[in-house]
């Protein structure tokens, strides 16, 4: 019998077939700060791979929060509203253990993370994994069992400093942070586990039209950290208002020419779609390679 803090969530009782015969690419999105748009990029990124015929599962390990979660709840009451049927991922739910004993509430909590994985696997190409903003037992199983990390920064030291140590003076960078050792330790591990890495990729997010000496500063600086710890640095997503307005309906840029979408779309949003083909074109996500984007 299924778990009740562990139940699969679906739009409808006939799963989808899988769109490879690949195993499951885990991607999980996470860094330990809050407000650096996690979920906007988890949901882009979904919703981009199910229009390119994979099938898709998410888990929100944000228990807190649970930005992700709501986001693909509102998807879902607007599809409802519309008579609309957008391509939304299998949903896994967990909660955490309500286990007073440190020992056992990890325990538990291993379990429940292992059975959803197992489930998603059975029936996804890819599953992506929205991890917390803090340092949680659910965060440190995601790093350890990605295949892909993706770490979205706002373009600023103060989300620099997720990464390293950097001097108020010279503005060279320093020591990794806790955040970066967790990342290098599942690297290492995984790579004695199963002869192969975690591919890391850090995204500049919420980036900024002008040009300002604070923004090259944190490129420069972001382009010497990836050298040295080794993550491949992507473009991201501009500073844009349409995220603002996207989530309450839980719909993304791709969802914009839908019937019922009274969201004009303007050449902004082509731009914006470019960035995301960009990334997807970066990420080099195993399937996909020379396959045509079609949006």
């Amino acid at each position: 019998m299924m778990n009740d803090t562990a139940r699969p969530i679906t739009s409808g009782m006939k799963l989808p077939g899988r769109g490879s015969g690949q195993p499951a690419h885990v991607i999980v999105i996470g860094n330990e700060k809050g407000g650096a748009g996690k979920s906007t990029v988890a949901m882009h990124l979904a919703v981009a791979l199910m229009r390119m015929g994979r099938v898709v599962g998410s888990i929100d390990l944000d228990v807190r929060q649970r930005s992700f979660s709501r986001y693909l709840s509102n998807r879902k009451r607007w599809c409802e509203t519309h008579g609309a049927d957008l391509p939304t991922p299998i949903e896994e739910i967990l909660e955490p253990s309500a286990e007073r004993h440190l020992d056992r509430a990890e325990a538990e909590e291993t379990e429940r993370f292992k059975e959803a994985i197992s489930r998603l696997r059975g029936q996804c190409d890819f599953i992506l994994i929205d991890a917390p903003g803090n340092d949680t037992h659910f965060s440190r199983l995601a790093h350890a069992a990605a295949d892909t990390i993706i770490t979205p920064v706002n373009d600023s030291f103060i989300d620099f400093d997720l990464l390293a140590e950097i001097d108020p003076d010279t503005f060279q960078v320093g020591r990794p942070s806790f955040y970066a050792e967790l990342v290098w330790d599942c690297r290492k591990k995984k790579a004695q586990r199963e002869k192969k890495s975690i591919d890391w990729i850090v995204m500049r997010n919420r980036v900024s039209m002008l040009d300002a000496r604070n923004k090259r500063r944190v490129g420069e600086g972001l382009k010497k950290l990836s050298e040295r710890i080794g993550f491949r640095l992507a473009p991201g997503f501009a500073e844009r208002v349409i995220y603002r307005e996207l989530f309450p309906l839980g719909l993304t840029l791709l969802d914009l020419t839908e019937d019922g979408s009274t969201i004009p779309f303007t050449m902004s949003h082509v731009a914006a779609r470019q960035e995301l083909r960009d990334l997807i074109i970066m990420l080099k996500l195993p399937s996909l390679t020379g396959e045509r984007i079609p949006f």
